[in-house]
């Protein structure tokens, strides 16, 4: 076989792997949407009914007021789903899949890039590692089944990046440009994204000490991706002068800056923070059922542990390298990849220990998801190449323990998510599934029947928006049924709990009514009144 031919053949091998993992990343994230994970949180209800007030309206926003306010951009692409496919699970979860499926592919498009003085079959190799397993992480697959705008950040990061590192190999234009666009989306996408702009800065700063003349060199480069940065960033920023209240957000109420949160010791209290959200990857994880499988860690002890090693092991390389720049002089283009990757990392987890609350917080790291996994892929590459010193079996048997690791963390992860994870009580609770129950049950019901629903704001949420155009449907908060007055004797009454006041009351006002539980296969009930 020519060298040429091999060549080709090696290509096609790394496009169908690359397309393997993706499609495995998108069955692993779409599988089962509708049942899996039990029930649609509120949260994640809100973004369909801003979503469909948006379509009904056209009146499609930068920046949704409600819920603490969000960036408009993912309930926009959910108004779009729902105009496509109609108003479902499935529609309002989309985005998420999309952008999770398209993290898998950024990773490794991004990880080449970061990787391309090495040789081309081992950063080849580094790549597929990092996009596998973003494509098979517990983490990975979780968020991205839950309609939160925090999935398009690690996306518009990876996408962003590897423009960026392109344009540094390439010099053209076209690359800084579509960099820069990408990257000023991301103040469209999810609050954390603000402090992004820090990495560029920490990269820019590196840069200029690692190589001679390099704004002279890139200037222009820079220029332009500024440019795009700006155009793209400028209906936010827009939003933002006209509402600067919009501006504002919860974060600040539980900084650990604030002298309520950490009650006269800042250092204390971030130390603690920097802890809780450092353990949460191998040790201690997110405690919140919709994050994660508690008390675990969010990633499996493989990946997390390559993680760890890739992380010290950039962290003792840049530590090196920077001692060799001050002292010897020596200039080391390693030095900015380093610096990169672990300036993306921390600063990316600044949303989450600048915090104090709910800590540990899978969530609010979301940012650093795909740099974790290419400090796993790195360590994993790491040992690959100290083991070309031995002998062919000896290879052989270490690649084939590396797939063997590599499988079994793909197997492990999505049969944890779909099997164990989906399948608790907690999980259901924690999305208040009773909610969509109520949702099916109502539509089981006569249209002229009048339906009362017992629910408080947040609850009512998920029923209004899977029951856009049902007739005869009414929803009364728990401290407003003296007003529940039906117009006919063929009525239902629903209560989402076992509100002991309101049953009494409701007994004692229309003593005809007979109390019925419904009881889901996970323990949960909500109850009738007819």
């Amino acid at each position: 076989m020519t060298k040429t031919k091999q060549m080709q053949k090696n290509k096609i091998w790394i496009y169908v792997s690359i397309a393997a993992i993706v499609a495995l990343g998108f069955f692993l994230r779409f599988y089962n949407i509708e049942n899996t994970p039990p029930g649609v949180y509120p949260d994640e209800a809100v973004n369909g009914i801003d979503a469909i007030n948006a379509i009904n309206t056209g009146d499609y926003q930068w920046f949704y007021p409600a819920n603490n306010g969000r960036e408009g951009l993912f309930m926009n692409l959910v108004a779009l789903c729902f105009s496509l496919f109609g108003i479902s699970v499935m529609s309002l979860k989309l985005p998420a899949i999309l952008c999770g499926t398209l993290t898998i592919l950024g990773t490794y498009l991004l990880t080449k890039e970061l990787f391309a003085d090495y040789l081309e079959s081992r950063r080849e190799r580094i790549a597929l590692i990092a996009g596998y397993l973003v494509a098979v992480s517990y983490w990975a697959i979780n968020f991205s089944r839950i309609s939160f705008r925090a999935n398009m950040l690690p996306m518009v990061l990876v996408f962003s990046f590897y423009f960026l590192w392109k344009g540094l190999r390439t010099k053209k234009w076209t690359d800084f440009a579509f960099g820069g666009l990408v990257f000023g989306i991301g103040l469209h996408t999810y609050i954390a994204f603000r402090i992004a702009p820090v990495i560029l800065i920490v990269a820019l700063i590196s840069f200029i000490l690692s190589r001679k003349d390099f704004l002279k060199d890139y200037w222009k480069q820079i220029l332009v991706f500024s440019i795009f940065t700006i155009i793209a960033a400028a209906p936010m920023f827009y939003t933002f002068y006209i509402h600067p209240e919009y501006l504002e957000s919860r974060s600040a109420s539980v900084s650990v800056l604030s002298p309520e949160v950490n009650g006269g010791h800042p250092i204390k209290t971030f130390s603690w923070s920097l802890f809780l959200s450092l353990i949460k990857y191998n040790f201690v994880g997110d405690m919140n059922w919709r994050h994660n499988f508690p008390p675990y860690p969010i990633l499996d002890i493989f990946s997390g542990t390559a993680f760890l090693f890739g992380l010290i092991y950039s962290i003792l390389r840049l530590i090196r390298l920077f001692t060799l720049r001050i002292f010897k002089k020596e200039q080391s283009e390693k030095m900015n990849l380093y610096l990169f990757l672990i300036a993306w990392f921390f600063i990316m987890l600044a949303p989450e220990f600048m915090t104090a609350e709910g800590l540990p917080h899978a969530l609010r790291a979301i940012g650093t998801l795909p740099v974790v996994f290419i400090f796993a892929a790195l360590a994993i590459d790491y040992f690959i190449e100290r083991a070309e010193k031995y002998s062919l079996f000896s290879r052989k048997l270490f690649m084939a323990l590396i797939i063997l690791m590599l499988l079994s963390i793909g197997f492990f992860n999505g049969i944890k998510y779909h099997r164990f994870w989906a399948t608790r009580t907690e999980t259901a609770r924690s999305f208040e599934k009773v909610l969509m129950d109520i949702s099916v049950y109502l539509k089981t019901l006569p249209t002229q029947k009048e339906k009362f629903v017992v629910a408080e704001n947040m609850q009512r949420i998920p029923i209004i928006l899977f029951n856009q155009k049902m007739l005869n449907l009414n929803l009364v908060y728990s401290g407003q049924i003296e007003y529940l007055r039906p117009k006919t004797k063929d009525f239902i009454i629903i209560l989402t709990d076992k509100n002991d006041d309101v049953i009494n009351y409701l007994q004692n006002k229309f003593p005809d009514l007979q109390l019925e539980e419904k009881k889901d296969n996970y323990g949960l009930s909500f109850y009738i009144m007819q």
